[in-house]
């Protein structure tokens, strides 16, 4: 038996056998200017698209295989998004959470990265299209994540910031820290209580961690470091269009997040639909009633939506997009006529046997990273490719100190025992060790003193450039 043979039997041993065999298309190169990007190996190429979860996933899970590898994004480094929560509240830095996406493959001979921004894909010659340049794939794996949605009305960001990147994080960790020493500053008591009032809009996972850390910041954090205000009178509020938080949990463990955030002090509002998002607060109507709600800092965590190159894959391939302008694709990830090309992660919509959704976060998108090396691999050497089985590690969601709520499998449960297992999960998926015991460290420290040590405030410039030109 080959080593290539044994590569591709090993790949696929954890999934049953189905599927067909896929020929290898002829070797070209990468030209940028005048320099080719692309080393003449001869063997099949598997460009990734996105070092994200799925995307990484994919890349080291290939690292046997008979296969160059070229992992491109526009970032350089692999970002924890699960964790970004506690850096726009101090609770960490940005270095935390991300690691650099060369050290992570750095063991791997077969896989390059690539610095760029990926703006179409030529399905013609088979090319993925950057802004400076193009490169040439046999498979094409596009594992590029997803953006906010405004649901119509993109005006709205300047205003109401979502959480998807690190600058992201910082920006909205500068919003929430320059709005107490605005407070400080000011004598006047109605803009000292707009300045004093955050809202979440958006009952998911990452809005009720963000409204549970935000009173905490209030009420312990910053409660001695301020002399002509009281961060304790902060007031924090969470507006939910839909009749319960975490819409994707069970229902009495949403009754539990539900419970935990009234405990702490935030002011949660379901049934309640934004519809308009300004520079002085938000409009909200509840039944027939609307009010308008005065606010400085506005975080958007209510929907997202599929990364722009969804779009020209959608007119090149001629394929489905669903609302969220995520790509239906095949039970193998693949896109409908295109075999070559897999679309994996929050821009894939994949339909589980049983008619239900796969849901947009890591587990799934990790998985499916591991299966697509899989059908590859299994391509390549002619053996039929395995059927793809989602399997549920859980989820969890939480609140603040010490509280949150946890499904795994038949098992339901919350409060300090579902704080701990939190912590551990998010600790073990961090991809780096040093990162692991890093945030570990932070946690202890700020469980231990009620302190959040990376209370930086930076200037993006992101809205404010927009703003002076406006």
């Amino acid at each position: 038996m080959t080593a290539e043979d044994s590569g591709a039997r090993s790949a696929v041993a954890a999934y049953d056998r189905a599927g067909s065999a896929v020929a290898v298309a002829p070797k070209t190169s990468f030209i940028d200017g005048t320099r080719s990007m692309q080393p003449g190996t001869g063997r099949h190429r598997v460009v990734i698209l996105g070092g994200g979860f799925g995307g990484l996933k994919a890349a080291t899970s290939l690292a046997s295989a008979p296969v160059d590898v070229t992992l491109v994004d526009q970032r350089n480094f692999h970002l924890f998004q699960p964790l970004l929560y506690q850096v726009a509240t101090g609770g960490l830095s940005p270095a935390n959470i991300a690691s650099p996406l060369r050290s992570l493959v750095r063991r791997q001979q077969n896989c390059r990265v690539v610095l760029g921004k990926a703006v179409d894909v030529d399905l013609e010659l088979n090319e993925l299209i950057l802004e400076d340049g193009r490169i040439p794939f046999d498979t094409l794996v596009v594992a590029a994540g997803a953006s906010h949605s405004y649901f119509g009305k993109p005006e709205w960001e300047r205003f109401a910031p979502g959480l998807k990147t690190i600058e992201d994080a910082t920006e909205i960790r500068r919003r929430i820290l320059t709005a107490y020493e605005q407070a400080e500053k000011t004598n006047n008591l109605e803009l000292k209580k707009r300045l004093l009032r955050f809202i979440v809009i958006g009952g998911g996972p990452t809005g009720v961690e963000l409204a549970g850390t935000m009173i905490e910041i209030a009420r312990h954090t910053l409660k001695k470091d301020f002399r002509r205000v009281d961060p304790s009178e902060a007031h924090v509020l969470m507006i939910e269009a839909g009749p319960r938080l975490l819409a994707a949990f069970d229902e009495d463990l949403s009754a539990k997040a539900l419970e935990s955030l009234h405990r702490l002090g935030v002011d949660v509002r379901l049934n309640t639909m934004v519809t308009d998002v300004c520079e002085n607060g938000v409009t909200v109507k509840t039944g027939d009633v609307s009010q308008t709600l005065p606010a400085a800092t506005v975080v958007w965590a209510a929907g997202v939506q599929g990364a722009a190159i969804g779009a020209a894959l959608t007119r090149e391939a001629g394929v489905e997009r669903d609302r969220a302008g995520r790509l239906v694709v095949l039970p193998d990830f693949s896109l409908p006529g295109h075999d070559n090309v897999f679309v994996i992660g929050d821009l894939s919509s994949y339909k589980k046997p049983d008619g239900r959704m796969l849901p947009g976060v890591a587990p799934v998108a990790m998985q499916a990273g591991i299966y697509v090396a899989a059908v590859i691999t299994a391509r390549l050497s002619g053996a039929p490719s395995p059927e793809f089985h989602f399997k549920d590690p859980g989820s969890m969601a939480t609140i603040g100190r010490g509280s949150a709520v946890v499904k795994l499998g038949r098992w339901k449960f919350s409060g300090y025992f579902a704080w701990l297992t939190w912590l551990f999960v998010h600790l073990m998926f961090l991809v780096q060790f040093q990162n692991r015991l890093l945030v570990l460290m932070q946690w202890a420290w700020s469980y231990v003193t009620f302190n959040r040590s990376a209370r930086l405030i930076t200037d993006t410039n992101r809205f404010r450039s927009e703003s002076a030109t406006s």
